[in-house]
Formats: structure tokens, C-alpha cells, sequence
């Protein structure tokens, strides 16, 4: 039998065999491509492991096919940004766009082009007079007007951000980046530039927006990524074995389904799992079967334990009652944590502790507040591997 290698691709970021479910975003993004004067930025958001960062990259080439140029950064190890290198990283973004162009020209610079477009956009935000978001607005007018006198045929620049919940703004810090961008885009494009700003986060991503320019509300068409349903996530698991010597039938669907509860990470996790294990079993005349309590282990050692390695013991009773509630993962009150520890702790939160808890937990990245005041652990099916735990306590006796 000729050689199939294993089509799931579970590491993050990687582009599935098939990306399933996500017509409707892509439709959205096209759509917003031929807007004239740009109103609206497609905003992703959604829990680690619902494919923000897929999808993101898939919006790539429907960039490219209208006419329009793409430029960005994954800004998942900036643990805080400043303004000058947000203005660093804009710079290093546009001079790729720019690798041809007289850059120098354009900004009244030296004559030569390439190398040092980077250089050139660096020193022409620094010679700009007046408050960084002037400089920054000057260096994308710049690049701008001499990518446009280049070629005509160019509709416009999207400046595209993945991870850019680490923009936010930290005011003990005196940081204010995501002020900076908004404030840049948002009156180049009132000028009528095409320059459109398209950011990927998790969901603390929007609120923190709103709360740098209230007016972000109105510049930004936010989609929300899900679970896939059961059909979709079907679709994720059959289409990649078209034609391969695995085949499965819809029981064992269903089941990698269930595990994986449709988000598009564990669906390609388990099924590279079960990929190869279908294959080792059949070589081994046993009937095939999906090793399920061996892929949870990989999946609580590879994906889950190291988060939960890091938290205290008292965060680890919390998330033990957030991890019981009656929303299983989904949104929850303080006041539902309070009330089901006082029912399985021998030691209950009160209110202010509870308050205080979460927001510690918020700060490691394991939960989120929304902009109602609710929580959500941040992490996909994170309750699941906290139920595995052993009790608090239970090991202490």
C-alpha cells in the first residue's frame, strides 16, 4: 500500500488539511475589502484552540485576489508593548510592503531604495514633529503614497495583528499602544486612505479597545469565533481522509467529535493521535479503535498540565469549583463561585477573595472577565482536565 502520511497538523497556528466551518467570516472579510471609505475592521476573538489564528491567515489570499497588499506580525511573545515598538514593528511591516519602492524619495530621504527601506521609515518617524500617533500617521502616509505612485492597480494595505490583546494599554505603565493604533488608523481612514486594520485575540480583546477609545465601538466589525457544530466538525475529520487507509466510521466520528467538543486544535490533535494508532493497529492485525484515555494523558500532559502546574493550591480549589458549575465552561457569576464553594470547600471563598482569585487567575491567562462583568475560563475544555484532578486536598491527607 503506497505511503499516506498523517494530514492533521495540530501545532498552533498551522494551516488544516481543511478548514471547515468558517464560510461566513470569510465572506464577511471579503465583503469588508470593498468598502471605499474603509468604516469597518474585522476584529477575531475566541478562546485558545477555535482557530483565530488559522482563520487569520486564510484571510491572506482573499487579500491578495482583490487587489490589496498584506502585511502583519504574530505578537504572542510581547508580554507588554510601549509606543515606540509598536511604532518599530509598524515600520518593519511596511518596509517588506515597500522592498521596491523609493521609500527615500517619497520622504524627502536619500535616493537609494533597497536595502533600507526599515531604516528609512525608522528615521522618518523620528524626524516627524509633533506626539508619536502624528509620526506613525506620517510613516503609513509615506509608505502609503509610494506603494499607490508604484502601481496603481494596489487597492489598499491591510495591517494584519495576531495575539493583539498585548497591545492594551497599561496605564501604571504609561503605555498606551492600542490608543496609538486606533487613534492612527482611525484618521487615516476618515482621510480616505485604504489602509484597514484587521486584529486576532482572545476575548479580552475588544473590551480593551472600547475601554482605550470608547469610539472603537464603531470602527470595528468583531467576529466572534465558536466551536464548530457536529457537522462541521465531521467535515474537519472526514475530508483530510479522502482517499487514505484510514477510514472511520460514524461512531468513531461521533467520538472524536465529543472529545475533541469542536474545537478545531483538539480536532486535529486527536485525529493525528488516531490517525496513527489506526494505522499501528490494523499493521498489528487488531481491530481498529480510538485510544481514547491514551490521547486525554497526551493531551493533559502536552496542552493543560503546565498551566496548571503554575497555580497556587487556593487557585486550584477555585478552579475546581468553576470547573463544577452548572455552566461547565460557559459564562458564570461570582456570585454561582461563591455559593458552590461554600458547598464543596471546607475552606469557602467569600465575595471580595473571589474577586480577587480571579483576577489573579485572569493575570496567568486562565480566565477572562467580559465586558459584563462575567467570567469564562480561557482555555478550551479546560474544566474537563480540572474534573480529572484529583479533589483539593484529597492527596494532602
Amino acid at each position: 500500500m503506497d505511503f499516506f502520511p498523517n494530514p492533521f497538523r495540530p501545532g498552533a497556528g498551522h494551516l488544516p488539511p481543511h478548514l471547515a466551518g468558517r464560510e461566513d467570516e470569510r465572506r464577511v472579510f471579503a465583503s469588508l475589502l470593498d468598502q471605499a471609505p474603509i468604516l469597518d475592521n474585522p476584529i477575531l476573538t475566541g478562546l485558545r484552540g477555535v482557530g483565530k489564528t488559522v482563520l487569520l491567515e486564510s484571510f491572506r489570499p482573499l487579500t491578495r485576489e482583490r487587489g490589496w497588499l498584506w502585511a502583519g506580525a504574530d505578537l504572542s511573545e510581547w508580554a507588554h508593548c510601549s509606543e515606540q515598538r509598536l511604532a518599530v514593528r509598524l515600520c518593519a511591516d511596511l518596509a517588506v510592503l515597500a522592498g521596491d519602492l523609493d521609500i527615500g524619495v517619497a520622504s524627502g530621504g536619500a535616493d537609494s531604495a533597497e536595502p533600507g527601506n526599515f531604516e528609512r521609515l525608522v528615521a522618518l518617524y523620528e524626524r516627524t514633529p509633533g506626539l508619536p500617533v502624528d509620526k506613525i500617521k506620517n510613516v503609513l502616509t509615506v509608505a502609503w503614497s509610494a506603494i499607490r505612485a508604484a502601481s496603481d492597480e494596489v487597492r489598499g494595505i491591510v495591517i494584519a495583528y495576531d495575539e493583539a490583546q498585548n497591545l492594551a494599554n497599561r496605564p501604571d505603565r504609561d503605555r498606551y499602544p492600542m490608543s496609538l493604533l486606533i487613534d492612527a488608523f482611525q484618521s487615516l481612514q476618515r482621510q480616505g486612505l485604504p489602509l484597514m486594520l484587521a486584529l486576532s485575540g482572545l476575548p479580552t480583546l475588544f473590551p480593551s479597545l472600547v475601554r482605550a477609545r470608547t469610539s472603537s465601538e464603531r470602527m470595528f466589525r468583531v467576529l466572534s469565533l465558536e466551536r464548530l457544530n457536529e457537522q462541521d466538525s465531521a467535515e474537519a475529520i472526514r475530508r483530510p481522509l479522502r482517499d487514505s487507509p484510514v477510514g472511520l466510521t460514524p461512531e468513531t466520528v461521533a467520538e472524536i467529535v465529543r472529545m475533541s467538543g469542536g474545537y478545531p486544535y483538539f480536532i486535529q490533535f486527536i485525529c493525528r493521535e488516531v490517525f496513527d494508532a489506526f494505522l499501528q493497529r490494523r499493521d498489528s492485525g487488531r481491530p481498529p479503535s480510538v485510544p481514547a484515555r491514551e490521547i486525554e494523558q497526551r493531551l493533559d500532559d502536552d496542552f493543560f498540565s503546565g498551566r496548571w502546574a503554575r497555580t497556587t493550591d487556593r487557585q486550584r480549589a477555585m478552579l475546581w469549583v468553576i470547573a463544577h458549575l452548572d455552566s461547565r465552561g460557559s459564562e458564570f457569576p461570582v456570585r454561582a463561585v461563591v455559593e458552590q464553594s461554600r458547598t464543596m470547600l471546607e475552606r469557602p471563598f467569600s465575595a471580595s477573595h473571589t474577586n480577587q482569585m480571579l483576577a489573579a487567575l485572569a493575570d496567568r491567562g486562565l480566565v477572562f472577565k467580559n465586558r459584563h462583568g462575567r467570567y469564562s475560563l480561557a482555555i478550551p475544555l479546560f474544566d474537563r482536565f480540572i474534573r480529572r484532578q484529583p479533589e483539593p486536598g484529597r492527596d494532602d491527607d
